[in-house]
């Protein structure tokens, strides 16, 4: 009997020290890359023919490639704090891209997937592009390793003056000065040297290695260039190059994963922070049949590359069709790491481990949501919900371009009211030109229903920002001498 109390107590112990159901016996590693400003149609394997994209069209081959995949809302700052959190970007107040000396930044009492997987006994490193606060590297905001990251090399916003021999690089808290060579083999070098001797290869780690590349002020390097010596314009040169520069970069990280013989333990998610952006120096990038670009939340705006390798879970070269969005990130690591994701506060996103174990769709408690009252053009929030996707409009004139927050923004975001609602369906409709609200009248009116309670809730909960007043360029954007002069054609090296 003494022998069966004491299996049974041994088993006991087990239990309590189970990881969650669902999740590995080994935790697996997590290694997160993010493009910048990359468009729906901007690689290969998203159906571009004229770019260069060999490392990311292969590894989609060896993973899985959602065709609709959405970034957390149609430009850099908001996009970046839904990913980092799970809840929807305005929820946490990131109402906008975030200038140097903004107020605004990710708050320390929100809880990033870095924090959760290094409270459960991950290594953490950020490489590249932070712009999750204001007071980027100085007191009074969190910093990347206030939000779970043990190593941080990092940059506010842009790589300065341009992705050439930047300067505005930050280890750690201390400058790194100027670095020769071009930003996505800068951010790689360091993610690959962290990966070699930086981390504590006993425990699992989560990798953010967040390129520069294709966002403006553009620098590629000649070789890059040069395959691409046939197009006329000098600008869709340089564009494409630096895509095909941010794709060298990534294949030398996974070609480190490989030869460090960390493949087959290592979840690794591809993706970008929002649509191309199609400016006027560099009026070029796709959104392939999608409406729209940076700025919008049209699909142009949001609907991004997305592509995922996890061996075992994964089958190479499989698609999906099923709507999945960043806010999704933190439950998918949670879930698969046998981490209890945060229990007090709203999450907007959920896991993708169904998909992983055979089931066609996943089940939401809330439908994918993006709210965005800077957002270009007349629809400023949306849900998706299957394949059918509700937009409106609020009922205010728009507001002057601009980063940062204003005082127009302060009473907009708390008393803008909905109007001027379109519905979609995206299999029929993938540009969303035919509005069928007419004709699809009860799932309209469910559907609207939804998106107002879903609009007041989440503006009930963002908080307001103070406008700080001090000397700007340019109205609400900071520019700093250097990137101004670079701004002017040409930018290319």
């Amino acid at each position: 009997m003494k022998y069966c109390l004491a299996a049974l107590a041994f088993l006991g112990s087990l239990l309590l020290i189970s990881p969650v159901v669902g999740a590995e016996k080994t935790p697996p590693n997590f290694v997160i890359v993010l493009a910048d400003d990359l468009g729906y149609g901007d690689l290969g394997c998203y159906g571009n023919e004229i770019v260069h994209t060999p490392h990311l069209d292969r590894f989609a081959a060896e993973g899985l490639r959602f065709t609709d995949y959405y970034a957390p809302s149609a430009n850099c700052s908001p996009s970046r704090a839904g990913l980092m959190t799970g809840r929807t970007p305005w929820r946490i107040g990131i109402h906008n891209w975030i200038p140097m000396m903004s107020p605004m930044h990710v708050k320390e009492s929100e809880i990033t997937v870095a924090t959760l997987l290094r409270n459960a006994g991950y290594t953490t490193c950020h490489s590249g592009k932070w712009h999750l606060n204001g007071l980027f590297n100085l007191p009074g905001q969190p910093q990347p390793d206030d939000h779970g990251f043990d190593h941080w090399f990092s940059i506010q916003n842009n790589a300065l003056p341009n992705h050439h021999n930047p300067y505005n690089f930050v280890r750690n808290g201390i400058p790194a000065g100027t670095i020769e060579g071009y930003s996505a083999g800068i951010v790689t070098d360091e993610a690959v040297e962290w990966l070699r001797h930086g981390r504590d290869a006993e425990k699992p780690f989560f990798l953010f290695v967040c390129y520069s590349e294709p966002h403006e002020p553009v620098a590629t390097a000649p070789e890059f260039e040069r395959l691409y010596a046939d197009l006329e314009d000098p600008a869709e040169r340089a564009l494409w190059g630096n895509v095909t520069q941010m794709d060298a970069g990534f294949g030398r990280l996974m070609a480190e994963l490989d030869s460090l013989g960390l493949r087959d333990d290592t979840v690794v998610f591809f993706t970008s922070d929002n649509g191309p952006a199609l400016t006027g120096f560099h009026p070029y990038g796709s959104s392939g049949p999608l409406r729209a670009k940076k700025g919008y939340v049209w699909d142009g705006g949001i609907r991004v590359p997305g592509i995922l390798r996890w061996p075992g879970k994964t089958e190479p070269g499989s698609v999906s069709g099923e709507p999945v969005c960043g806010v999704d990130i933190l439950p998918t690591f949670c879930a698969a790491a046998g981490v209890e994701p945060p229990q007090d506060r709203a999450l907007d996103g959920t896991s993708w481990l169904p998909l992983f174990a055979g089931e066609e769709s996943l089940t939401r408690s809330t439908p994918l949501y993006w709210h965005f009252l800077r957002a270009r053009g007349a629809a400023k929030v949306a849900i998706r919900e299957g394949d059918w996707k509700l937009v409106a409009g609020i009922d205010r004139p728009d507001l002057k371009p601009s980063g940062g927050i204003t005082e127009e923004d302060v009473e907009f975001n708390k008393q803008a009211e909905l109007a001027d609602f379109q519905l979609f369906n995206l299999r029929e409709d993938l540009g969303e030109t035919n509005d069928l609200k007419e004709t699809e009248t009860a799932r309209f009116e469910g559907m609207k229903e939804m998106l107002v309670k879903k609009y007041r809730e989440v503006r009930e909960e963002s908080p307001v920002w103070p406008v700080w007043e001090f000397p700007r360029y340019e109205g609400q954007r900071i520019e700093w001498p250097e990137y101004k002069a670079l701004r002017k054609p040409p930018v290319y090296e």
